[in-house]
């Protein structure tokens, strides 16, 4: 991420700056990443990521800090007039998809298992390339995925309407504080007026769905048909194949879940996962209390004993 300047030496990065802004704005406050963390909320490793300008924070959290730490809104206006992807590179196979994204007028997307890269939360990313790659490896692959997201999230962006299989919400990634994200962000990206999410339930008779997940993007210049396997993507732009998914879509949508019924669901299913942490939290506090029972018999055995004056008769 780092650039030479002409001197030679190393130029920071604006990811950087920002982070020094923000680590420069926790510290006056009194504050450590941690508890900071505690505040936003979110983990403390991804407080002290931004702050080291190795992970792309969202503008919800620059928005937070500035609550937090009382800068009256530094950290926002900052956010925005940072690039944050001014280099990224994308996997060969899927170099022509991001193209496509770069320049597509409306997409249609169905997605099965996870959670479409468009619509990813920053700890689903991590959480997901962390199941097949490490260190720098990962957080490379997560920018490139994220530098995607910009053009529909901006204002005015294409038309991006995304159905999404139930499983999608329900296939565990991370932990249950991650999934509670993702279904978070899934909420705070569906209500911008170009972007339509639904949800086609799992037990729900009847609904045709496609084979597997697929997209339909239309461009300026035509319409194509993207479907992938793990390592390879097929484009397709035969009018007749078009059509022919485009109506099967058409139904799909028709008979899923209505977009405010689906922020119902997904609203469900992330009150899900947070009484399942809170769950795990205190059953973490109820073992830690057992193991300190468990400590204190066994040094009260091994103490020394002492007889216990008895009264005389």
């Amino acid at each position: 991420m780092s650039r030479r300047n002409a001197t030679g030496g190393t130029a920071a990065t604006t990811a950087t700056v920002f982070g020094e802004v923000l680590k420069h704005f926790r510290e006056a406050a009194g504050l450590t990443q941690e508890e900071l963390a505690r505040d936003i909320p979110c983990d403390r490793s991804h407080v002290a990521r931004v702050e080291a300008g190795t992970r792309v924070p969202q503008d919800t959290f620059a928005k937070k800090c500035d609550d937090i730490l009382g800068t009256g809104g530094v950290l926002l206006r900052l956010w925005g007039r940072i690039d944050w992807y001014p280099e990224v590179q994308h996997p060969d196979w899927f170099e022509r998809r991001a193209k496509m994204d770069a320049e597509a007028v409306a997409l249609r997307a169905y997605q099965e298992r996870v959670v479409p890269s468009l619509l990813q939360a920053p700890g689903y990313a991590h959480a997901l390339f962390s199941q097949v790659a490490s260190g720098a490896a990962v957080e490379e692959r997560v920018r490139a995925r994220l530098s995607r997201q910009p053009r529909f999230l901006a204002d005015n962006g294409p038309l991006y309407v995304a159905v999404l299989d139930e499983s999608c919400l329900r296939n565990a990634v991370g932990s249950p504080e991650v999934m509670r994200d993702q279904c978070a962000h899934l909420l705070r990206v569906g209500q911008h007026p170009n972007i339509r999410i639904q949800v086609a339930p799992a037990g729900l008779f009847g609904l045709v769905r496609p084979r597997g997940s697929m997209s339909l993007i239309e461009l300026p210049n035509g319409r194509w048909v993207y479907s992938e396997s793990l390592d390879r993507g097929y484009f397709n732009n035969d009018p007749a194949v078009y059509v022919r998914y485009s109506q099967t879509y058409d139904v799909l949508r028709a008979d899923a879940l209505s977009a405010r019924e689906s922020a119902a669901l997904i609203c469900d299913v992330m009150e899900g996962y947070e009484q399942h942490g809170q769950v795990r939290t205190r059953r973490g506090d109820l073992g830690q209390e057992q193991l300190q029972r468990q400590q204190r018999r066994r040094l009260h055995r091994s103490s020394p004993r002492y007889p216990r004056p008895r009264p005389r008769p």
